[in-house]
Protein backbone atom coordinates (compact mmCIF):
# COMPACT_ATOMS: atom_id res chain seq x y z
CA UNK A 1 0.00 0.00 0.00
CA UNK A 2 1.60 3.13 -1.19
CA UNK A 3 1.67 6.62 0.54
CA UNK A 4 -0.62 7.79 -1.96
CA UNK A 5 -3.21 5.41 -1.53
CA UNK A 6 -3.21 6.08 2.33
CA UNK A 7 -3.82 9.81 1.83
CA UNK A 8 -5.94 9.12 -0.35
CA UNK A 9 -8.17 7.08 2.04
CA UNK A 10 -7.49 9.57 4.93
CA UNK A 11 -8.61 12.27 2.65
CA UNK A 12 -11.97 10.44 2.00
CA UNK A 13 -12.93 9.60 5.39
CA UNK A 14 -12.12 13.56 6.55
CA UNK A 15 -14.34 14.31 3.49
CA UNK A 16 -16.93 12.02 4.65
CA UNK A 17 -17.14 13.05 8.40
CA UNK A 18 -16.92 16.50 7.19
CA UNK A 19 -19.79 15.85 5.16
CA UNK A 20 -21.65 14.26 7.84
CA UNK A 21 -21.10 17.19 10.12
CA UNK A 22 -21.81 19.92 6.99
CA UNK A 23 -25.39 17.48 7.02
CA UNK A 24 -25.90 17.63 10.87
CA UNK A 25 -25.48 21.56 10.98
CA UNK A 26 -27.76 22.20 8.49
CA UNK A 27 -30.41 20.09 9.77
CA UNK A 28 -29.82 21.81 13.01
CA UNK A 29 -30.52 25.30 11.26
CA UNK A 30 -33.28 24.26 10.06
CA UNK A 31 -34.53 22.55 12.84
CA UNK A 32 -38.11 24.41 13.32
CA UNK A 33 -39.00 23.33 9.20
CA UNK A 34 -38.68 19.76 10.44
CA UNK A 35 -40.81 20.14 12.98
CA UNK A 36 -43.36 22.08 10.82
CA UNK A 37 -43.33 19.09 8.53
CA UNK A 38 -43.61 16.57 11.14
CA UNK A 39 -46.55 18.51 12.63
CA UNK A 40 -48.00 18.77 9.14
CA UNK A 41 -47.41 14.83 8.90
CA UNK A 42 -49.65 14.49 12.10
CA UNK A 43 -52.19 16.45 10.64
CA UNK A 44 -52.82 14.35 7.51
CA UNK A 45 -52.27 11.27 9.19
CA UNK A 46 -55.05 11.69 11.37
CA UNK A 47 -57.13 13.41 8.10
CA UNK A 48 -56.48 10.51 6.22
CA UNK A 49 -58.94 8.20 7.58
CA UNK A 50 -61.70 11.45 6.89
CA UNK A 51 -60.85 12.05 3.73
CA UNK A 52 -60.64 8.33 2.56
CA UNK A 53 -64.93 8.46 4.32
CA UNK A 54 -65.55 11.31 1.71
CA UNK A 55 -64.09 10.21 -1.19
CA UNK A 56 -65.53 6.69 -1.06
CA UNK A 57 -68.69 6.94 0.64
CA UNK A 58 -70.34 11.01 -0.28
CA UNK A 59 -68.01 10.61 -3.36
CA UNK A 60 -65.86 13.87 -2.64
CA UNK A 61 -63.25 14.91 -5.14
CA UNK A 62 -60.10 14.78 -3.67
CA UNK A 63 -59.29 18.67 -3.81
CA UNK A 64 -62.70 19.19 -1.99
CA UNK A 65 -62.43 16.40 0.16
CA UNK A 66 -59.11 17.91 1.53
CA UNK A 67 -60.80 21.76 1.87
CA UNK A 68 -63.31 20.32 3.74
CA UNK A 69 -61.44 18.28 5.84
CA UNK A 70 -59.01 21.16 6.47
CA UNK A 71 -61.79 23.62 7.15
CA UNK A 72 -63.20 20.77 9.95
CA UNK A 73 -59.56 21.02 11.48
CA UNK A 74 -58.95 24.58 11.36
CA UNK A 75 -62.92 25.06 12.87
CA UNK A 76 -62.29 22.93 15.49
CA UNK A 77 -58.50 24.49 16.64
CA UNK A 78 -60.20 27.46 16.64
CA UNK A 79 -62.84 25.86 18.58
CA UNK A 80 -60.93 24.69 21.40
CA UNK A 81 -58.54 28.02 21.20
CA UNK A 82 -62.01 30.16 22.15
CA UNK A 83 -62.55 27.88 25.29
CA UNK A 84 -59.89 28.72 26.91
CA UNK A 85 -60.75 32.28 26.99
CA UNK A 86 -63.34 31.89 29.65
CA UNK A 87 -61.08 29.66 31.47
CA UNK A 88 -58.18 32.80 31.67
CA UNK A 89 -60.62 35.16 32.21
CA UNK A 90 -62.08 33.13 34.81
CA UNK A 91 -58.97 32.08 37.35
CA UNK A 92 -57.80 36.09 36.30
CA UNK A 93 -60.45 37.32 38.16
CA UNK A 94 -60.38 34.73 40.86
CA UNK A 95 -56.93 34.90 41.58
CA UNK A 96 -56.96 39.31 40.84
CA UNK A 97 -54.03 39.12 38.49
CA UNK A 98 -54.54 42.90 38.29
CA UNK A 99 -55.07 43.65 41.78
CA UNK A 100 -52.17 42.52 43.86
CA UNK A 101 -53.32 43.18 47.20
CA UNK A 102 -55.85 41.53 46.73
CA UNK A 103 -54.29 38.67 45.47
CA UNK A 104 -52.17 38.76 48.15
CA UNK A 105 -54.96 38.68 51.00
CA UNK A 106 -56.23 35.44 49.09
CA UNK A 107 -53.07 33.57 48.94
CA UNK A 108 -52.67 34.59 52.74
CA UNK A 109 -56.19 33.45 53.37
CA UNK A 110 -56.03 30.36 51.85
CA UNK A 111 -52.33 29.83 53.06
CA UNK A 112 -54.33 30.39 56.73
CA UNK A 113 -57.28 28.15 56.31
CA UNK A 114 -55.02 25.59 55.13
CA UNK A 115 -52.49 26.22 58.09
CA UNK A 116 -55.24 26.02 60.62
CA UNK A 117 -56.93 22.80 59.07
CA UNK A 118 -53.85 20.60 58.98
CA UNK A 119 -53.53 22.19 63.21
CA UNK A 120 -56.40 20.51 63.74
CA UNK A 121 -54.82 17.58 62.23
CA UNK A 122 -51.21 18.00 64.37
CA UNK A 123 -49.57 18.86 61.40
CA UNK A 124 -47.38 22.35 61.35
CA UNK A 125 -47.35 23.98 58.03
CA UNK A 126 -45.17 26.75 58.86
CA UNK A 127 -41.97 24.11 60.35
CA UNK A 128 -42.78 21.72 57.67
CA UNK A 129 -42.17 24.49 55.17
CA UNK A 130 -38.93 25.97 56.93
CA UNK A 131 -37.83 22.51 56.95
CA UNK A 132 -38.09 21.89 53.46
CA UNK A 133 -36.73 24.73 52.36
CA UNK A 134 -38.98 25.32 49.62
CA UNK A 135 -39.78 29.05 49.54
CA UNK A 136 -35.49 29.69 49.45
CA UNK A 137 -35.79 27.57 46.08
CA UNK A 138 -38.18 29.17 44.68
CA UNK A 139 -37.07 31.60 41.39
CA UNK A 140 -39.43 34.75 41.44
CA UNK A 141 -38.33 35.49 38.20
CA UNK A 142 -39.67 32.76 36.21
CA UNK A 143 -43.31 33.93 35.43
CA UNK A 144 -41.88 37.55 33.97
CA UNK A 145 -39.59 35.80 32.05
CA UNK A 146 -42.04 33.29 30.69
CA UNK A 147 -44.60 36.12 30.08
CA UNK A 148 -41.71 37.74 27.88
CA UNK A 149 -41.15 34.72 25.97
CA UNK A 150 -44.94 34.12 25.19
CA UNK A 151 -45.19 37.34 23.76
CA UNK A 152 -41.85 36.91 21.60
CA UNK A 153 -43.04 34.04 20.55
CA UNK A 154 -46.45 34.94 19.68
CA UNK A 155 -45.09 36.35 15.96
CA UNK A 156 -43.11 32.91 15.55
CA UNK A 157 -46.58 30.57 16.58
CA UNK A 158 -48.38 32.57 13.52
CA UNK A 159 -45.39 31.73 10.97
CA UNK A 160 -45.59 28.12 12.00
CA UNK A 161 -49.04 27.88 12.30
CA UNK A 162 -49.38 28.82 8.91
CA UNK A 163 -46.83 27.21 7.60
CA UNK A 164 -48.16 24.01 8.86
CA UNK A 165 -51.09 24.63 7.59
CA UNK A 166 -49.78 24.79 3.80
CA UNK A 167 -47.52 21.85 3.86
CA UNK A 168 -50.63 19.72 5.74
CA UNK A 169 -52.97 20.75 2.71
CA UNK A 170 -50.25 19.43 -0.03
CA UNK A 171 -49.68 16.04 2.51
CA UNK A 172 -53.68 15.89 2.61
CA UNK A 173 -54.64 16.12 -1.30
CA UNK A 174 -51.37 13.95 -2.92
CA UNK A 175 -50.53 11.14 0.18
CA UNK A 176 -47.51 10.05 -1.83
CA UNK A 177 -45.59 13.64 -1.45
CA UNK A 178 -43.91 13.16 1.20
CA UNK A 179 -43.36 9.47 0.28
CA UNK A 180 -41.84 10.66 -2.89
CA UNK A 181 -39.75 13.12 -1.42
CA UNK A 182 -37.76 10.58 0.22
CA UNK A 183 -37.78 7.82 -2.42
CA UNK A 184 -34.62 10.61 -4.04
CA UNK A 185 -33.03 9.37 -1.62
CA UNK A 186 -33.45 5.62 -2.13
CA UNK A 187 -31.79 3.46 -4.46
CA UNK A 188 -34.09 1.93 -7.10
CA UNK A 189 -33.95 -1.46 -6.03
CA UNK A 190 -35.22 -0.66 -2.64
CA UNK A 191 -38.41 1.67 -3.77
CA UNK A 192 -40.79 -1.15 -3.88
CA UNK A 193 -39.98 -2.46 -0.47
CA UNK A 194 -40.14 1.14 1.19
CA UNK A 195 -43.20 2.04 -0.38
CA UNK A 196 -44.72 -1.29 0.55
CA UNK A 197 -43.32 -0.13 4.29
CA UNK A 198 -45.17 3.77 3.63
CA UNK A 199 -48.43 2.22 3.30
CA UNK A 200 -48.02 0.17 5.72
CA UNK A 201 -46.83 2.63 8.44
CA UNK A 202 -49.52 5.27 7.40
CA UNK A 203 -52.54 2.60 8.03
CA UNK A 204 -50.93 1.84 11.34
CA UNK A 205 -50.22 5.16 12.11
CA UNK A 206 -53.56 6.84 10.68
CA UNK A 207 -55.22 4.26 13.38
CA UNK A 208 -53.13 5.29 16.62
CA UNK A 209 -53.91 8.84 16.43
CA UNK A 210 -57.43 8.05 15.82
CA UNK A 211 -57.35 5.68 18.70
CA UNK A 212 -55.33 8.40 21.10
CA UNK A 213 -58.48 10.97 20.15
CA UNK A 214 -60.82 8.31 21.45
CA UNK A 215 -58.17 8.28 24.66
CA UNK A 216 -58.75 11.95 25.16
CA UNK A 217 -62.89 11.50 24.35
CA UNK A 218 -62.91 9.01 27.18
CA UNK A 219 -60.99 11.27 29.84
CA UNK A 220 -62.26 13.85 28.47
CA UNK A 221 -66.03 12.61 30.02
CA UNK A 222 -65.30 11.36 33.04
CA UNK A 223 -63.56 14.72 33.99
CA UNK A 224 -66.12 16.86 32.60
CA UNK A 225 -68.68 14.81 34.82
CA UNK A 226 -66.41 15.13 38.00
CA UNK A 227 -66.04 18.35 37.57
CA UNK A 228 -69.91 19.19 37.16
CA UNK A 229 -70.67 16.93 39.81
CA UNK A 230 -68.15 19.45 42.25
CA UNK A 231 -69.33 22.58 40.53
CA UNK A 232 -65.84 23.44 39.12
CA UNK A 233 -66.45 26.56 37.07
CA UNK A 234 -65.14 26.21 33.25
CA UNK A 235 -65.37 22.63 34.01
CA UNK A 236 -65.71 21.67 30.16
CA UNK A 237 -62.44 23.45 29.40
CA UNK A 238 -60.37 22.21 31.95
CA UNK A 239 -61.19 18.49 31.38
CA UNK A 240 -60.33 18.78 28.25
CA UNK A 241 -56.81 20.52 29.16
CA UNK A 242 -56.03 18.09 31.76
CA UNK A 243 -57.20 14.97 28.89
CA UNK A 244 -54.76 16.59 26.47
CA UNK A 245 -51.97 16.74 28.77
CA UNK A 246 -51.98 12.65 29.14
CA UNK A 247 -50.43 12.49 25.71
CA UNK A 248 -47.39 12.86 26.97
CA UNK A 249 -47.20 9.28 28.61
CA UNK A 250 -46.28 8.73 32.34
CA UNK A 251 -45.62 12.64 32.74
CA UNK A 252 -48.25 14.18 31.28
CA UNK A 253 -50.79 12.58 33.89
CA UNK A 254 -48.42 13.96 36.49
CA UNK A 255 -49.07 17.47 35.04
CA UNK A 256 -52.69 17.61 34.59
CA UNK A 257 -53.52 15.95 38.10
CA UNK A 258 -51.45 19.21 39.62
CA UNK A 259 -53.14 21.49 37.12
CA UNK A 260 -56.77 19.86 37.63
CA UNK A 261 -55.70 20.28 41.93
CA UNK A 262 -54.71 23.88 41.35
CA UNK A 263 -57.50 24.48 39.36
CA UNK A 264 -60.12 22.75 41.41
CA UNK A 265 -58.79 25.05 44.39
CA UNK A 266 -58.73 28.59 43.25
CA UNK A 267 -62.12 28.51 41.45
CA UNK A 268 -63.65 29.59 44.63
CA UNK A 269 -61.02 30.89 47.31
CA UNK A 270 -63.72 32.65 48.98
CA UNK A 271 -65.64 29.72 50.42
CA UNK A 272 -64.66 27.51 53.38
CA UNK A 273 -61.85 25.60 52.68
CA UNK A 274 -62.75 22.32 55.00
CA UNK A 275 -65.79 22.44 54.72
CA UNK A 276 -66.10 23.16 50.44
CA UNK A 277 -62.82 23.55 48.71
CA UNK A 278 -61.11 20.49 50.35
CA UNK A 279 -64.05 18.04 50.02
CA UNK A 280 -64.91 19.26 46.23
CA UNK A 281 -60.76 18.72 45.22
CA UNK A 282 -60.55 15.73 47.20
CA UNK A 283 -64.02 14.17 45.25
CA UNK A 284 -62.27 15.68 41.35
CA UNK A 285 -59.07 13.92 42.07
CA UNK A 286 -60.96 10.76 43.28
CA UNK A 287 -62.39 10.59 40.08
CA UNK A 288 -59.28 11.72 38.33
CA UNK A 289 -57.71 8.72 39.58
CA UNK A 290 -60.33 6.19 38.50
CA UNK A 291 -60.12 8.22 34.92
CA UNK A 292 -56.40 7.08 34.77
CA UNK A 293 -57.02 3.94 35.75
CA UNK A 294 -59.07 3.43 33.18
CA UNK A 295 -56.98 4.82 31.00
CA UNK A 296 -53.95 2.74 31.65
CA UNK A 297 -55.44 -0.69 32.13
CA UNK A 298 -57.94 -0.40 29.64
CA UNK A 299 -57.77 2.59 27.08
CA UNK A 300 -54.15 2.27 26.11
CA UNK A 301 -53.93 -1.56 26.24
CA UNK A 302 -56.41 -1.56 23.32
CA UNK A 303 -54.96 1.39 21.26
CA UNK A 304 -51.15 -0.51 21.29
CA UNK A 305 -52.67 -4.06 20.50
CA UNK A 306 -55.81 -2.75 17.95
CA UNK A 307 -53.89 0.29 16.36
CA UNK A 308 -49.68 -0.19 15.78
CA UNK A 309 -49.80 -3.97 16.85
CA UNK A 310 -47.67 -3.64 19.77
CA UNK A 311 -47.23 -5.36 23.29
CA UNK A 312 -48.31 -2.76 26.10
CA UNK A 313 -45.06 -3.67 28.07
CA UNK A 314 -43.17 -3.54 25.08
CA UNK A 315 -44.39 0.11 24.45
CA UNK A 316 -43.81 0.76 28.12
CA UNK A 317 -39.99 -0.30 27.55
CA UNK A 318 -39.89 2.00 24.23
CA UNK A 319 -41.57 4.87 26.00
CA UNK A 320 -39.05 4.69 28.62
CA UNK A 321 -35.79 4.37 26.59
CA UNK A 322 -36.69 6.81 24.51
CA UNK A 323 -37.51 9.26 26.75
CA UNK A 324 -33.79 8.85 28.84
CA UNK A 325 -32.40 9.17 24.96
CA UNK A 326 -34.64 12.60 23.93
CA UNK A 327 -36.27 13.58 27.08
CA UNK A 328 -40.28 14.88 27.28
CA UNK A 329 -40.00 14.80 23.26
CA UNK A 330 -38.90 11.55 22.78
CA UNK A 331 -41.63 10.22 25.00
CA UNK A 332 -44.26 12.09 22.63
CA UNK A 333 -42.66 10.16 19.50
CA UNK A 334 -41.85 6.59 21.13
CA UNK A 335 -44.96 5.07 19.61
CA UNK A 336 -44.88 6.72 16.03
CA UNK A 337 -41.17 6.38 15.48
CA UNK A 338 -41.13 2.72 16.68
CA UNK A 339 -43.85 1.83 14.69
CA UNK A 340 -42.12 2.71 11.81
CA UNK A 341 -39.18 1.55 12.33
CA UNK A 342 -40.64 -2.64 13.14
CA UNK A 343 -42.10 -2.05 10.00
CA UNK A 344 -39.13 -0.99 7.39
CA UNK A 345 -37.33 -4.00 9.75
CA UNK A 346 -40.02 -6.29 8.72
CA UNK A 347 -39.76 -5.55 5.39
CA UNK A 348 -35.86 -5.77 5.14
CA UNK A 349 -35.02 -7.73 7.15
CA UNK A 350 -37.87 -10.12 7.33
CA UNK A 351 -35.67 -13.53 7.76
CA UNK A 352 -34.08 -11.99 11.34
CA UNK A 353 -34.89 -14.27 14.47
CA UNK A 354 -35.40 -11.15 16.60
CA UNK A 355 -36.97 -8.98 13.80
CA UNK A 356 -39.49 -11.75 13.19
CA UNK A 357 -40.51 -11.72 16.93
CA UNK A 358 -41.18 -8.70 17.27
CA UNK A 359 -43.23 -8.18 13.57
CA UNK A 360 -45.24 -11.18 13.94
CA UNK A 361 -49.00 -9.77 13.91
CA UNK A 362 -47.98 -6.49 12.14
Amino acid sequence: MTSNTIANGILKALGVILGIFLILYFLYQIQAVIMYIAIAAVISLIGRPIIRFLKRRLKFKNTLAVIFTMTLMIGLFIGLISMFIPLIAEQGHNLSLLNIEELQRNIEDLYTQTSIYLSDKGIDLNQSLKDSKLLSSIDYSILPNFLNSLVSGLGSFSIGLLSVLFISFFLLKDSKLLEDGVMVFVPNNKETRLSKSFEKIKDLLSRYFVGLLFQILILFVIYTIALLIFGINNAIVIAFLCALLNLIPYIGPLFSGVLMLLLCMTSNLEADFSTIILPNTIGVMIFFLIGQLIDNFISQPMIFSSSVKSHPLEIFLVIIIWGILFGILGMVVAVPSYTAIKVILKEFLSDNKIVKSLTKDI
